[in-house]
């Protein structure tokens, strides 16, 4: 089978957890052709996307940058004995979301049906708001069948009346997260449309490090407790809300506090810290390469996340780096958002407090900064949890199976204990 998938952009820094499935089902035989709605920003790359071997096609980011390309793709796609449903369905979304968006989503649709290779058996989409659409529109064009993977912005910022709709027409959409899949199957009204595969991890990649634990309590300047916070600074983040529990913890604790990140935020995010008192306690990495970000776990002692659903309903998932810290053994501090209790147990394999309260994360912080026994507790259950069930190869039987791969077939490892797909 060969398989057109279609990304946002790529590659990209932030969506590892794209690229490492893609990696495995290539490695389990799966031909994909990857298409991109846009070029990448990113200066840095992750070494999986070097592992990836699919042929990456570029579809015009804004339809005037290419006006010669639309132009041809439509006058050859009109042509199509699907054309007149896509069109015909373009226009009912266009009169429910009067937008260039929707516009140029159609034109990029045209363009992907006029350039698709005659091998391609089917469409499948990573986002269920622009790429899905995109792919729907191409699909009734060409007559292929199409499918998906939900994640979470594009689950809870789309309106239900576009969720509803593409879930009638699609074969199926894998999520990764229960509470996504809960949401997706009331608007699907057949629970089989939807499948929970979470992303695991490739441990590969994250190899057990044997944690020393450092018995830093926060007493000694000379021995400050090193927090990471790895994440773009966008308002679903909660970065707002960690510069003001980082300010509520007393005068006399010793810490300090790294962030790895982009985002539309960041300048704000270092007006918060100085407005707040903190700044001089705080390192500002940018955006970084998983090397990097990898090396930096293993030198912290606590991880932390203070994640919260934004005001236009984006909300995080299962963030993958919360999966990485407890790969490398490091306690997690975060916000019970989502699908965060699906990965992180309270009191168990990590501390969790409720989104948009400082003081509740405060309260934590110190708990964690103050009790080094408690951080090596909690952080070798969590690690020992991710190992056991979020096992990327594992994880992606489901997905493999959907496409109909032979779930041995190229595959590198698996060990059989990853978590089960509804």
């Amino acid at each position: 089978m060969a398989v057109a998938f279609i990304l946002k952009g790529y590659p990209r820094l932030s969506e590892t957890f794209i690229a490492q499935e893609i990696r495995g089902l290539e490695r389990r035989g799966l031909d994909i052709r990857i298409y991109s709605m846009r070029h990448p920003t990113d200066k840095a790359r992750h070494p999986i996307h070097s592992e990836i071997t699919a042929p990456v096609s570029y579809l015009p980011e804004y339809l005037h940058d290419d006006p010669l390309r639309v132009f041809r793709a439509w006058r050859k796609v009109r042509r199509l004995p699907g054309y007149g449903r896509a069109f015909w369905t373009f226009v009912e979304d266009l009169k429910r979301d009067r937008t260039r968006n929707r516009i140029r989503r159609f034109g990029q649709a045209c363009v992907l049906a006029a350039e698709l290779p005659d091998d391609v058996d089917r469409l499948h989409f990573h986002f269920l708001h622009t790429p899905a659409s995109v792919v729907r529109y191409a699909a009734l064009m060409t007559k292929l069948p199409w499918s998906g993977s939900a994640h979470a912005k594009d689950i809870w910022t789309s309106p239900e009346w576009e969720l509803r709709e593409k879930l009638i027409e699609l074969d199926w959409v894998s999520t990764c997260t229960s509470y996504g899949a809960d949401y997706l199957r009331k608007l699907a009204g057949r629970a089989d449309k939807v499948s929970l595969d979470y992303h695991g991890l490739d441990l590969a990649r994250f190899d057990d490090p044997d944690k020393t634990y450092s018995p830093a309590d926060g007493s000694d300047p000379d021995h400050a407790v090193t927090l990471l916070s790895v994440g773009r600074a966008v308002p679903k983040k909660g970065y707002d809300d960690l510069m003001a529990a980082l300010a509520k913890l007393p005068g006399d604790l010793n810490w300090k506090f790294i962030h790895i990140g982009g985002g539309t935020l960041s300048s704000d995010l270092k007006d918060w810290a100085s407005t707040h008192g903190v700044a001089d306690r705080i390192t500002w990495m940018g955006a970084q390469p998983q090397e990097v970000v990898l090396e930096q776990l293993r030198q912290s002692d606590i991880f932390v996340l203070a994640s919260k659903i934004s005001g236009d309903g984006d909300r995080d998932g299962l963030p993958n780096v919360l999966m990485e810290a407890q790969s490398q053994g490091v306690t997690v501090a975060a916000t019970q958002v989502s699908a965060i209790p699906e990965l992180i147990l309270d009191g168990e394999t990590g501390l969790l407090c409720q989104p948009e309260d400082p003081e509740g994360l405060a309260e934590i912080l110190q708990r964690l900064i103050t009790d080094p026994e408690l951080r090596k507790r909690l952080g070798r259950a969590g690690n020992a949890r991710v190992r056991e069930r979020f096992e990327a190869q594992s994880c992606l039987t489901g997905i493999a199976a959907r496409f109909g791969l032979n779930s041995a077939k190229g595959q590198e490892k698996q060990d059989g204990k990853g978590v089960k797909v509804a």
